[in-house]
């Protein structure tokens, strides 16, 4: 289905912002991207997805690795005894001991589904481990290389690809470009600088391949 995805700024990095602008996409695959008047009179049969702030391309996770092999991510049912946050170290070593394959593949689950609430589109690194790979494969999520991850990972590992201080162009996929692949992010705050300073936690929309896969109530 032919979808418009509007916001009031659309950041398509590499190329210049685009006030009230807009995406059309077809498929898995962005079809146009320009200001909202002419994207729509192009696409006049497309629905339209009215979005507040901005919309950027999907966010790259640099720790996705860490994320999804090295850390736990509790079950909502868990959170008085072990909180809502990612268990590392110490704490995800002594979890490590008493998990069976199906607590372990939920974990994975549960943490591919907080990195979509941020943004994320794209997993820097290779999973060779079945349970993850195949998770991640299911979800739709990217893999990509990491060779050019910036660095090695410093203190707690974040679901935010801004938590580290990287701008907008060092923490997206790539740029948004007709005949790419349909992968969005959106963010309640007025303009990119904003979006850097609140990080990936304002995100209320990831698009992936498409398809709406996340979207805040």
């Amino acid at each position: 289905m032919l979808t418009v995805h509007a916001a009031p700024l659309v950041l398509p990095v590499g190329v210049a912002a685009v006030a009230q602008g807009a995406v059309a996409v077809d498929g898995d695959r962005i079809v146009a991207v320009g200001p909202y008047d002419e994207v729509v009179a192009a696409h006049p049969a497309a629905r339209v997805r009215q979005w507040p702030g901005v919309l950027t391309p999907g966010l790259r996770q640099w720790h996705a690795v860490w994320l999804l092999t090295r850390c736990y991510h509790p079950d909502p049912r868990e959170a008085d005894q072990l909180g809502d946050r990612p268990l590392w170290g110490e704490a995800f070593e002594r979890l490590a001991g008493e998990m069976d394959a199906a607590r372990r593949a939920g974990s994975v689950r549960r943490g591919l589904q907080q990195m979509l609430r941020h943004g994320t589109t794209h997993l820097a690194g290779r999973f060779h481990d079945p349970v993850v790979r195949t998770a991640v494969h299911r979800a739709g999520l990217t893999e990509v290389s990491a060779v050019a991850a910036p660095g090695i990972l410093v203190g707690e590992p974040s679901l935010d690809p801004f938590a580290e201080g990287h701008d907008l162009p060092g923490s997206v996929h790539g740029p948004l470009a007709v005949g790419g692949r349909a992968d969005l992010a959106v963010f309640d705050v007025p303009d990119e600088d904003a979006l850097c300073a609140a990080g990936a936690g304002a995100c209320i929309a990831t698009v992936l391949g498409g398809r709406l896969v996340y979207r805040r109530r």
